[in-house]
């Protein structure tokens, strides 16, 4: 990265730590104070910051999935009826030195229209994926045209059966909050799976599901 680029962050960070010091100071009981040892220096305080803004092996896992994919997609207005189906692309790419990952998503759906038949809809949609070296987690967050709301998850990979794993919830209307588990499935180089659930009276029902295939031409 350069220098310019780290300028911003190591100067908000210093800020941190110069503002932070002193009022640990003044809130400190000037007697039996055991634990002055133990507080972190300026030093170590900076050092910290640093290594938690290192990309690492967590981060790796979202480099297979630079590129261009084309998808199928369904999704379930009910589990008693049968989905809706629609196609569409979505481009990957690493920003910020491989510490997030940006995919647009594009296509056309059917969707009900204003006077209940279905009309043909551009659809967009972008998530930003990354891990969080502080929280120990990965992190999503979604925005598309179908909505103003940011969508935030956050979850845990599984190596064992390639899959990720991100819990969230939504607000679709006012004071309508909808829990969600969403699976992401790294089949192979150039399969993956995405599958969507809403949690309703404690149970998972799957409401979407996409099947990505590399587009290799």
């Amino acid at each position: 990265m350069k220098r310019s680029k780290c300028l911003p962050r190591l100067a908000t960070a210093m800020l941190s730590v110069a503002i932070t010091l002193p009022l640990v100071a003044q809130d400190t009981p000037k007697t039996e104070d055991k634990s002055a040892t133990t507080r972190p220096g300026e030093a170590d305080m900076m050092a910290t910051m640093m290594e938690m803004a290192k990309p690492g092996e967590n981060h790796k896992i979202f480099a297979g999935l630079v590129g261009t994919w084309t998808y199928t997609v369904k999704w379930w207005m009910s589990p008693q009826t049968p989905p809706s189906e629609s196609t569409g692309t979505t481009v990957c790419k690493s920003v910020m030195d491989g510490r997030y990952f940006i995919s647009n998503h594009t296509g056309k759906l059917q969707m009900p229209g204003s006077d209940g038949k279905m009309m043909d809809m551009e659809f967009q949609g972008m998530s930003i994926e990354g891990y969080d070296n502080a929280k120990k987690k990965y992190v999503s967050s979604w925005i598309d045209n179908m909505g103003t709301g940011i969508e935030n998850f956050e979850g845990t990979y599984d190596p064992a059966t390639k899959t990720l794993t991100y819990v969230g919830s939504y607000e679709p209307m006012p004071g309508m909050v909808t829990n969600m588990r969403q699976k992401l499935t790294l089949t192979d180089a150039d399969h993956h799976t995405m599958e969507m659930f809403e949690i309703r009276g404690g149970t998972d029902v799957k409401t979407m599901e996409i099947v990505y295939t590399r587009k290799t031409t």
